[in-house]
């Protein structure tokens, strides 16, 4: 029970999106099997390099929600960045044999055969990669608090990818070079058909292996910072700096950090109060704040510091 408990804290679209991949890998594996299509074995292979990873960070996303420890008292938030590291070492090793196959084909192109069923697992591949991009796509506007109509939600998804978690942003990449990878392989397939040079179906092979190496570079760049320990993007930084500054007895911010942690934000601050308050008014006024910060969902963790103004103005509030 606790275990079931503990999943349902996992990223949804990780869950969704490596229960499609395993469908979309056995379907691929079987069409690769009887047709030998070069094209046909990357996709396949690029299918179960996303189930493995995306099924590794659903993992993490849900450790990452465990409440804190004595041990770890700042929780486990930048676990699910290991999670997506070691998933790109997967992208990576998938990514070289994919590249590999395609340079094995070119240098012995061979004609595959059933061309239709090619085609056919293609273009499902496609749909079921493209619905999930979709989904994906509705949940980072989601995650970012932004309000949109109709189709707006795609170009808003790229506009504000930075502000969704680390699980989600992977499912992003990873099924934008699905879809345009089961796109290409489509191509190549029935240009090699077409043309009869099949050297396109290993020219398609390496292409979609340069596209995960790419994938892996970018992904890994975002969580190695990530768990490092990265600055909120400043739209945070500018909610967080308005909220402060929104209660009436505070009349600045004299330091500010606000730190991210997996898809959440730990704000640790010092704020400069009005002259002439008493201390017992000043711890009011600090939890006061702290509870107005906590309401904001992204917000995990809250440190405040209260000092007397200096009547020098260090931070200003920002257009809303």
């Amino acid at each position: 029970m606790k275990f079931i408990q503990f999943l349902k804290q996992g990223n949804t679209s990780s869950a969704v999106s490596a229960l499609g991949n395993v469908l979309i890998a056995i379907v691929k594996g079987i069409a690769a099997f009887i047709t030998g299509s070069g094209a046909m074995f990357a996709t396949m292979v690029h299918s179960i390099a996303d189930a493995i990873n995306q099924g590794m960070v659903f993992f993490g996303s849900a450790l990452a929600e465990k409440e804190p420890t004595k041990r770890f008292p700042s929780g486990f938030g930048r676990v699910v960045n290991l999670f997506v590291l070691l998933a790109v070492i997967v992208i990576s090793i998938m990514a070289y044999e994919t590249i590999l196959k395609g340079w094995e084909i070119i240098q012995d192109p061979e004609e595959s055969s059933r061309f239709w069923l090619n085609v056919i697992v293609l273009i499902v591949s496609i749909g079921i990669d493209g619905s999930v991009l979709v989904k994906v796509m509705l949940e980072i506007v989601k995650e970012s608090h932004t309000k949109v109509r109709g189709l707006n939600f795609i170009p808003e998804s790229f506009k504000n990818i930075s502000y969704a978690s680390p699980p989600t942003r992977l499912v992003f990449y990873e099924d934008i070079v699905a879809t345009f990878g089961g796109f290409l392989a489509l191509v190549t397939v029935i240009v090699s058909q077409v043309t009869g040079n099949y050297i396109f179906d290993g020219i398609g092979t390496i292409l979609i292996g340069v596209l995960l190496v790419g994938i892996a570079i970018k992904i890994g760049y975002e969580n190695t910072i990530g768990l490092i320990g990265v600055a909120a993007p400043k739209r945070v930084e500018d909610k967080v700096v308005n909220m402060i500054l929104d209660d009436h007895d505070v009349v600045d911010i004299r330091r500010m950090r606000i730190l991210q942690e997996g898809k959440n934000y730990h704000v640790e601050s010092y704020i400069e109060l009005r002259k002439g308050l008493s201390l017992e008014e000043a711890d009011d006024i600090k939890f006061r704040v702290i509870e107005a910060l906590m309401e904001d969902p992204d917000v995990d963790d809250v440190t405040l510091g209260i000092i007397e103004t200096d009547e020098i103005q260090h931070w200003k509030r920002t257009e809303k």
